[in-house]
């Protein structure tokens, strides 16, 4: 599963350009230097790395405790029915409950930081934008986190969400040094395919989640697989 991360996180980033692209197009880079402007960018992409890391990691640790009480395979047909009815239910009705509110004067805070930290241009400074950038909210982040918690361990959640931020860094790197990249009908459609791939994903989930014995795709709860093998002795 840790291969839809990286299509999420590629099919995301078009997403990604939309709300964290003025932040992306405001970098303050040196466009005289190229070695320069080039190992600034990285370090701000290590930022955001950083941050979905770690996000990953305390989801990963609160999958862990879950999946110790034998939740982990409830918890993932849950979270798979939570990713469809993202998708499904009208976005006018979410935004009447935003996950936002309650960590706004976070989010403002964050904000500030970045405000503050985008008038600089040390190094240090693109590691700080990078790392406060992967903490805003965004829906296509939710899901990745929805993920790295059902994966029921804080190493896989951390690189779970690890490998979704690798699959933003293309398109956001391209919106860096052309911030008119892919507009458009193309931009469009592939933005249409984020719907699509995140019910598909979700239902990867619930099956997971069902242990019906299938390998790779619907494995049989550990315990079944022990009662079998103590059978055979």
């Amino acid at each position: 599963m840790l291969w839809s991360a990286f299509i999420l996180g590629i099919l995301g980033s078009f997403h990604c350009v939309g709300m964290c692209g003025p932040i992306a197009f405001m970098l303050p880079v040196d466009r005289s230097n190229t070695l320069k402007k080039v190992s600034q960018i990285s370090i701000y992409h290590i930022g955001r790395l950083l941050a979905y890391s770690l996000i990953g990691l305390v989801f990963g640790l609160v999958g862990k405790s879950l999946s110790i009480f034998g939740f982990q395979q409830q918890l993932s047909i849950i979270i798979g029915i939570l990713m469809i009815l993202f998708v499904v239910i009208p976005q006018k009705t979410l935004n009447k409950y935003s996950f936002s509110k309650p960590i706004y004067k976070v989010i403002s805070s964050i904000k500030s930081s970045l405000g503050k930290a985008l008038k600089k241009k040390t190094m240090d400074t693109f590691l700080t934008i990078g790392f406060l950038n992967g903490f805003l909210p965004c829906g296509l982040v939710y899901m990745a986190v929805f993920a790295a918690l059902s994966y029921g361990s804080a190493v896989n959640g951390s690189l779970y969400m690890t490998t979704f931020g690798l699959g933003t860094i293309p398109l956001m790197t391209s919106a860096i040094y052309f911030s008119q990249f892919l507009k458009g009908k193309t931009r469009q459609r592939i933005q249409n395919l984020i719907p699509v791939f995140v019910i598909v994903i979700g239902g990867l989930f619930i099956l997971r989640g069902l242990g019906l014995g299938i390998p790779y795709l619907s494995p049989a709860p550990v315990y079944e697989l022990a009662s079998s093998s103590i059978n055979c002795h």
